[in-house]
């Protein structure tokens, strides 16, 4: 079976294609990625070289691109990870997020249309998203399957699109699909312009912490590595035309999850108690900010077994470890050394 993962060298990706190839040597697993700023594929260094593994420099905005690799390989199955997901990036600059997650999506559709339109035995198509389409929560409730979409940043929207089109492939042509959800990933090898890596960077460096509004902004934490184990499940076990919600069933405060690392961070780097917390630093609120996420995952758990294998703390704590332990690789980033990687290891 040709399995084709898109943005696989990106942080979620990567975790997702080290499980498949590892786990299923019978699959070839193909890895298609842009190396766009957050495509790094150090990430992958540990299995670059087995059989099973092909990386595929290529863009999903591209079709004549992504056209030319499916009648070339003949892929079997497409789990869609490849986005824009920053919301920062996003609100200045709208359209290359419209260009990535819904010209792109719809670019891959399109090709697995044409190359499965005679056979859609064992094919799916499989659309990672984000909880971030369903909008914004009040104090109570939790984001379900069922609960409908409001998106408020052009990310969001740019994934609600996206999520849209998958469906109306399902129902339009028979498109066979699995959409799902996550919350807020965190865990190793992410980039540090999100929020648990880029704290982590600038406590070391002593840089401040910049915390928007007032801080009490509420997200869902999910282990990246408990993602990939829940996107295996789903890919294998999951129903045709179904959406699962996948949440780490940890709600934090941004405040209180920062203050929580700051307290890890003095122990690990052996500094007074109380010490990083100095660093926080609060700045303007940006555009739009939804006030809480939260996911139940309570379908996925009762369809398929899955829950989080960590708690936040654990995770947080294994996060923590590997970059401090990994501080080659976060300077290669921040410096823009990993960009370099490609032309060394494929120049050929």
């Amino acid at each position: 079976m040709n399995v084709l993962i898109t943005g696989g060298a990106g942080f979620i990706g990567s975790h997702v294609v080290r499980l498949f190839v590892k786990k299923y040597p019978k699959y070839r697993i193909f890895n298609l990625d842009a190396l766009t700023y957050a495509g790094n594929l150090e990430n992958l260094k540990d299995i670059e070289d087995e059989e099973n593994y092909t990386f595929l420099k290529a863009d999903i905005n591209n079709i004549e691109e992504v056209e030319g690799l499916f009648k070339k390989y003949n892929f079997d199955q497409v789990i869609h990870l490849a986005a824009e997901s920053h919301v920062d990036r996003s609100i200045h600059d709208p359209l290359s997020f419209v260009r990535t997650n819904v010209i792109g999506t719809m670019n891959l559709l399109n090709a697995a249309k044409e190359t499965w339109k005679d056979n859609l035995l064992d094919k799916l198509f499989y659309h990672i998203s984000t909880d971030e389409v369903y909008g914004t929560l009040g104090e109570t409730g939790l984001f379900t399957e069922t609960t409908s979409y409001d998106p408020n940043s052009p990310y969001s929207a740019s994934k609600a699109s996206s999520d849209h089109f998958v469906r109306a492939y399902g129902e339009t042509y028979g498109m066979p699909y699995i959409i799902s959800n996550c919350s807020n990933n965190y865990g190793p090898n992410q980039f540090p312009e999100k929020l648990i890596p880029l704290f982590i960077n600038n406590i070391v460096d002593q840089k401040p912490l910049p915390v928007y509004g007032d801080g009490n902004y509420t997200r869902d934490w999910l282990y990246v590595i408990d993602h990939a184990k829940a996107i295996d499940l789903a890919f294998h076990k999951g129903n045709n035309k179904s959406t699962y919600n996948i949440g780490g069933f940890n709600e934090w405060k941004n405040i209180d999850l920062i203050k929580v690392l700051c307290r890890i961070m003095d122990k690990k780097l052996d500094r007074s108690p109380g010490s990083s917390e100095k660093l926080i630093t609060y700045v303007k609120d940006r555009p739009g900010h939804d006030k809480r996420y939260a996911i139940d995952a309570s379908k996925i758990n009762a369809e398929l077994g899955w829950k989080p294998s960590v708690t936040f703390e654990e995770g947080l704590g294994k996060t923590v470890e590997w970059y401090l332990e990994n501080d080659v690789w976060l300077k290669n980033v921040t410096s823009g050394a990993y960009q370099q990687y490609y032309e060394k290891q494929y120049e050929d």
